[in-house]
């Protein structure tokens, strides 16, 4: 994941579903709830997000 200190959605993201938003630092990857954003984020080390992504995109954690 490259280097982005701003919050984005998921293209996948619509107005009626619950979604969350991601932003990147050097060694770290933090999501959150886009509805809201008040209780916070979640930070993990940026190779624990990529486990979890590659985990997903498999289908390991359907």
């Amino acid at each position: 994941m490259k280097n982005n200190t701003e919050w984005f959605k998921s293209s996948y993201s619509t107005h009626d579903r619950a979604c969350v938003e991601v932003r990147s630092a050097s060694a770290t990857v933090s999501a959150r709830d886009t509805k809201d954003r008040t209780r916070g984020e979640l930070t993990v080390p940026a190779a624990g997000w990529s486990a979890f992504v590659a985990g997903v995109t498999a289908g390991e954690l359907e």
